[in-house]
């Protein structure tokens, strides 16, 4: 029975998987993580991979498809930016606010699941005092669910 069900749950984590995307923006040292970025909602998690310790930042983006279209994808979306390690010196968790503006061209039609992302996003300091304009330009990667 134990079994089973782990091979039900590693069933159900690659089915999953299979409607992932992964994206390296490597202008900003940035790896996402999202769900399957060609539906109308979408979620996207990332990470900042230029430091191991120093900092641990991580941006949750609830994204919409604003629109679809064969070869490009517009969206937006609102992003909560928070760093776990924060709480281990009495610091807020909550780092920050961003408003996420982009685009996923597919370029190459032999590869729909090679992508080129862009994106602009305003970003704020959580007290609103401060922020500043980021762009990301890189590459994702939409996987598909095997038939």
């Amino acid at each position: 029975m134990k079994h089973v069900l782990i091979a039900l749950l590693l069933g159900s984590a690659l089915s999953a998987f299979g409607q992932a995307s992964v994206a390296y923006y490597p202008f900003n040292n940035v790896v996402s993580v999202s769900t399957n970025s060609d539906r109308g909602f979408w979620l996207d998690a990332r990470m900042q991979t230029n430091t191991l310790f120093g900092s641990l930042s991580t941006t949750i983006c609830p994204m919409i498809n604003v629109s679809r279209q064969t070869q490009v994808n517009y969206y937006t979306g609102l992003g909560i930016r928070f760093n776990a390690l924060n709480g281990i010196d009495n610091r807020d968790v909550l780092e920050g606010y961003s408003l996420h503006i982009g685009v996923r061209i597919k370029p190459l039609t032999f590869m729909p699941n090679l992508r080129i992302a862009f994106e602009i996003a305003p970003y704020s300091r959580k007290d609103f005092k401060t922020g500043n304009l980021q762009s990301f330009l890189g590459f994702a990667y939409q996987f598909k669910k095997r038939q």
